[in-house]
């Protein structure tokens, strides 16, 4: 039997072969990002905003 080329086979594995490892990759640069020693008092500061009475 031949395998049959279809679209759902193409999108799955064009899915499985770009799409996940690009947004794995986004998704650990973001957490890196996060956790950098450097952000700590960016984050720190825009965490108190909503408790700040101007």
């Amino acid at each position: 039997m031949k395998a049959i080329v279809s679209i759902e086979n193409l999108a799955s594995n064009l899915v499985l072969t770009f799409w996940t490892p690009l947004f794995v990759g986004i998704f650990i640069a973001i957490v890196v990002y996060a956790l950098r020693p450097r952000n700590k008092t960016l984050f720190d500061t825009a965490a108190e905003m909503p408790l700040r009475e101007d």
